[in-house]
This record gives C-alpha cells, structure tokens and sequence, in this order.
C-alpha cells in the first residue's frame, strides 16, 4: 500500500506581538507540514494546545522558528516540553528569543542551506535577513512551497521599521533568495493570505520606490 504523501496543514491562532514598548493583536498562521506519522510545525505561536491537538499522536520532529518574534516563538516551549521535540532557530535571533524567554534556550541552530526531511519531502533553510538578523524562510520543493515567515506577505515585505530590521537587508533576501524560485512557487506566510513567487515578483521594484 502506498504511504499517504507529505502535505501541509494549516492553523490560525491568535495573541499579540511586542517589541520596543508596543503591543499588538495579531493572527498567526501556523504550518504543519509531514504525513500520518511525523511532522515538522513551523512557528508556534500562541496556543501550544491547539498546536498539540493538531500534531495529534504524529511523532513532533521539531518546531522550527523562521525567526525570534515573540509571536511565532512564545508558545515553542511549551509545544517542546508537551512533546520532547527540539527548537530550532538561527543564532542571530536569539537576541529577540532571550527578550521572551530568557530561561530557555533553543535546542538546535538552523543555518543557510540547512536540509530538514520530514515525510520523505525536503525543507531547506534559506537564511533572509531583514525583518530580524537570523529570519528564514523553509522551501520544500516537492510541494512547490516556501514558508516565508515575516519576510515576504502578499503585496511585499515583512515590516522592517523596528529594532534589529532593515529594509535594505529584507530587500536583498526577497530579491535573491525568493523570488529566484519557480514562479508557481506557492507562498505561505506568517500572518494573512498566501501568494506565488510569480504574482509578488513584478512588484519589487514598487516596494523599492515606496520604502516598505
């Protein structure tokens, strides 16, 4: 009998976001990706038992961060400590994840080129600095997807008007880590709706023009 393919699941929760003295309410997307048995989750955010109940009795290979806002990461450590699963996160975030969770390191560096195989079916770390130091972006080519995180939404940039963020920096990322990938390339993103590599790449050029 032939195994179920990888796919990738999909859950919205909600919280807020803090950083340089501001609060904000935000959704989150939440992705899933693995088969029946074993499964990655990209960012936890918010709610570690509506994460939990989505991972069900599947085997939690890790939590991979695509970067260290207390959003995507304020619910990794309980996710981690239900489970025995390890965090992931690149280096150059742990400034961000000490300022939400100072007692609780991540368990595992993430770096550019990295490969995580879950299902069969590979993520690859793409390291794209810009909206933090250490932000990445997982692509799985046999699902014709990349997780963007914060870097790249529906209609530009991840924002880079707080700490540790450059709009130059997020610039370069999109332009030669993204949207180098296959047109069809489907984006799901950290917050919002999806979107191709192919509908964002005639737009470079405005988010230029406009600063954001």
């Amino acid at each position: 009998m032939t195994p179920p393919p990888v796919r990738v699941d999909h859950l919205v929760t909600s919280g807020t976001f803090s950083l340089d003295g501001g609060t904000w309410e935000v959704d989150n997307n939440v992705w899933l990706v693995g088969d029946d048995h074993e499964v990655y989750v990209i960012d936890a955010a918010h709610d570690a038992d509506a994460i939990a109940d989505a991972v069900g009795d599947r085997r939690l290979l890790g939590i991979i961060c695509t970067h260290g806002h207390d959003d995507h990461i304020d619910a990794a450590p309980a996710l981690a400590d239900r489970t025995g699963a390890p965090i992931l996160l690149h280096p150059q975030d742990e400034v961000l994840w000490r300022m939400r969770h100072p007692d609780r390191a991540p368990d595992k560096p993430l770096a550019d080129g990295d490969v995580l195989t879950v299902a069969g079916a590979q993520l690859r770390v793409l390291h794209t600095p810009g909206h933090s130091p250490g932000a990445v972006c997982l692509h799985a080519p046999a699902l014709t997807t990349v997780f963007s995180g914060d870097t790249l939404f529906q209609g530009g940039p991840g924002a880079t008007g707080r700490s540790y963020s450059s709009f130059p920096t997020i610039v370069a990322s999109i332009r030669e880590r993204l949207l180098t990938l296959p047109p069809e390339t489907v984006v799901r993103t950290g917050h919002g709706d999806s979107t191709t590599v192919g509908d964002e790449a005639p737009h470079l050029e405005e988010w230029i023009a406009r600063g954001h």
